[in-house]
């Protein structure tokens, strides 16, 4: 059977591939915090019908290899982990991130990781993202300053905010800050936490605007805003998806291009077999 019914067929099932990822890509446009995905496609090995040669002496020269391609595949899907533009919503407890960072939220003591900062207080007063899952922070004393374990570290907790304190905003440095209903004084409630990773790009994505980590993400940092490689918040504003529609529409036309170049490979290669069998008649 000939090769380039196979080939045809590999460019077939991989250019549905990017077309599926574009389309996820378009469907999340308005969502936020995503992070647009890409596809990145590779060639197959290829069959040698002549290894390469050397010169032989004065007689003759060296020779090229002869080789045969048998079609392409995926090299991977990355998610494209760059900012985006912020909007303004006015929400004290909505949060954007100005700079690289992740915030932690926690469900059942499992720690994952999301862009999307439209967070609020349940019935227990508890900061919680859309899904209920606790945002994670740095457990404080009364005067501000962080609770350190034995080993000098910041302790991870969830956040709850009291409510015996009105006007709670959040600062720049993810300091959680209220007035206190009796006294009017001023108090630090809570401390934000932003966590980074060795590599960004190794995160596993979950659903729900959420990643994990992974063995090639490294383990996660957790760090105060503004500080450890992570950026400064933006309170009162979402992070918007980085998706570029142009983009996207320009990438949807060449896969489609692609596709139907592959059916073409399928359609001819068949009429070339049909011309063999009617070879005898």
């Amino acid at each position: 059977m000939m090769r380039s019914l196979y080939s045809g067929v590999t460019g077939l099932r991989n250019h549905q591939t990017r077309m599926d990822v574009i389309g996820n890509n378009i469907a999340n446009v308005n969502t936020v915090g995503y992070k647009a995905s890409r596809v990145i496609f590779q060639d197959i090995y290829s069959q040698t019908l002549r290894p390469a040669s050397g010169p032989s002496g004065a007689d003759s020269g060296g020779t090229n290899p002869l080789q045969i391609g048998l079609g392409m595949t995926l090299a991977t899907i990355d998610v494209l982990h760059t900012r985006s533009a912020a909007q303004y919503t006015g929400a004290p407890l909505d949060l954007s991130i100005e700079g690289d960072g992740y915030f932690g939220v926690s469900n059942g003591g499992k720690v994952n990781f999301t862009r999307a900062g439209n967070f609020y207080t349940d019935v227990d007063n508890n900061l919680v993202n859309s899904n209920g899952y606790f945002v994670q922070g740095f457990e404080v004393n009364t005067d501000g300053t962080l609770v350190l374990d034995v080993g000098g570290d910041p302790i991870l907790t969830n956040i709850n905010i009291d409510p015996d304190y009105y006007d709670v905003t959040i600062n720049k440095n993810g300091g959680i800050v209220g007035l206190e209903k009796a006294t009017n004084a001023k108090h630090v409630l809570g401390q934000m936490v932003l966590t980074s990773f060795v590599n960004q790009s190794g995160l596993e994505k979950v659903g729900q605007n959420m990643y994990r980590n992974t063995v090639n993400s490294g383990d996660p940092i957790y760090s105060v805003p503004g500080s450890g490689g992570t950026g400064q918040l933006n309170p009162g504003t979402l992070e918007m998806s980085n998706v570029d529609l142009a983009n996207e529409f320009t990438d949807m036309i060449v896969t489609q291009r692609g596709f139907q170049a592959n059916s073409r490979i399928i359609t001819t290669t068949d009429q070339m077999l049909e011309e063999l069998v009617n070879l005898k008649r």
